[in-house]
């Protein structure tokens, strides 16, 4: 089982991440995607959706029209984790800049 992140690892997320959001009202992470179209977002959901395969690590996520929205977190854990840093980098890697 993943081990949440550490009080340090928590303070670094704004430069390590500076795209995602921390959620207010849970232990998460958000960020936010708007694409020319629905085919673009959902050609880029594609990609996360083989991300996550391989990191056996899913998001929640919301699809409309041409918005994404991709929320992290690990359940297991009751909160963030480092794969939640892993994912949310190799997301980064492969969206445009939004």
């Amino acid at each position: 089982m993943p081990a949440p992140l550490t009080d340090a690892q928590r303070a670094q997320l704004a430069d390590l991440l500076p795209a995602w959001t921390r959620l207010p009202d849970r232990d998460a992470i958000q960020r936010r995607f708007k694409f020319a179209d629905f085919s673009a977002a959902w050609a880029f959901m594609s990609r996360v959706a083989l991300l996550a395969e391989q990191q056996d690590h899913h998001p929640e996520w919301e699809n409309v029209y041409n918005r994404v929205v991709i929320t992290l977190t690990t359940h297991d854990t009751g909160g963030l984790s480092d794969r939640d840093l892993k994912l949310a980098t190799a997301i980064d890697r492969v969206s445009p800049a939004t």
